[in-house]
Formats: C-alpha cells, structure tokens, sequence
C-alpha cells in the first residue's frame, strides 16, 4: 500500500455540523448581510470543525425566471428564490414618490412597480385610478382663480370708466364701454364655477 495519493482528500461533515473527517467539501456561500447566494466553493475543513460561518451544504435552485434571486432564509434552515426588483423603480402607493428599490423580496404593500398616470391617481390595492373628485376640485380651485382674475380686471376699468362719467369728462365712447364691461362683470359673476369643465366665458369687450 503506497504512502502517497494522487486524490484530493475529501471530507465530510456529520449531522451535528462538524465534520467527521477532515478535507475538502463542496459547499455554497451566503452573502453575510443579504444572505443572497454568492457561488459555490471547496472549503478544507479539520476534523470536529464546522463549515465557516454563511457556509452550507445543500446546493441552492437557481431561479428560473428574471427578476429573482436566491438567498438563503433568515433562519439559515433553507435556500429560497424571492422576487428580486433591486434597480427598478417603485412606487408609494400613498405619496406616489418614487424610490429605486434596493432590496430582495417581495415589495411591500405600500410599494408599487406601477407608475401612475396623474398627480389625481389613487391606489386601488392593485391599480392606479384617477380620483375623479380630487381632479374637479382642483380644476374648480383653478377656475375660481381664473374668474377673480377677470372680476378684477373689470373692476378696474368700470372703475375707471365710471369716474369719467361721473365727472362728466367721459367720451361717447368711454360711456358707451362702461355699460358694455358692466353687462361683461354681470354675465361674468354668474359663471358657475361647478360646472367645470364645462366652463363658457362671456366674451370680454374689446
């Protein structure tokens, strides 16, 4: 029997966790912080010691489809394939701000990788729907703005207007565009705002 061998010498770790005899084992690593599965390695470990510490034994699936990864479970018990959406973009479901992902996992219920069409969008639970009432009253708060811009403007040229009249200095013409712009402010006063969008202006004299 020769002194000599040509093989590797191969070892192998019993149920406790240690090895029983001392050599080389195939095992696959874990990432220490992510626990996401880093390759497999031949580690040579001495009798009675354990596989270093993100070390296992049992070979992990590979994922079968993009955007998923392998990692091992938190308790170290298994490998598991979990979703993987890190670089994408999510969603909040309640600020619509978006983040990059940077994490494996399913997303939480609070993240989505819908995006939303309109500042008005509304998470349903699973899409994104305009709110239709949120959309009027904004369109109301602008149109309510837009109608005492042009009250303003009208009362400052009747103002103007009716001083010349009232002192007698005003021109046929001023006279006559005094009532054309007080007939302006009334049909313009009773614009109703909650009508919009559907809003039809009175034309403004020229």
């Amino acid at each position: 029997m020769s002194k000599y061998s040509l093989d590797i010498q191969k070892g192998k770790i019993g149920d406790n966790g240690l090895a029983e005899i001392a050599g080389w084992v195939k095992c696959y690593l874990a990432h220490p912080i992510t626990h996401e599965y880093m390759g497999a390695t031949m580690e040579n470990v001495m009798f009675d010691v354990s596989l270093s510490a993100g070390a296992y034994l049992d070979e992990p699936p590979l994922p079968e489809k993009e955007n998923q990864a392998v990692r091992r479970r938190e308790d170290g018990s298994v490998w598991e394939i979990v979703d993987d959406c890190r670089g994408l973009t999510a969603y909040n479901t309640q600020t619509k701000q978006p983040i990059i992902i940077d994490f494996m996992g399913p997303l939480p219920e609070s993240l989505t990788l819908l995006k939303p069409n309109s500042e008005f969008d509304k998470w349903d639970g699973k899409n994104w729907i305009v709110d239709t009432e949120a959309q009027k009253a904004a369109l109301i708060t602008q149109i309510k703005q837009e109608k005492s811009r042009r009250l303003d403007e009208a009362d400052n040229i009747i103002t103007y207007l009716q001083e010349a009249v009232d002192v007698d200095l005003a021109t046929e013409e001023e006279a006559t565009a005094l009532q054309k712009w007080k007939k302006y402010r009334v049909l313009l006063n009773r614009v109703d705002i909650s009508t919009a969008p559907d809003i039809e202006w009175p034309q403004k004299p020229v």
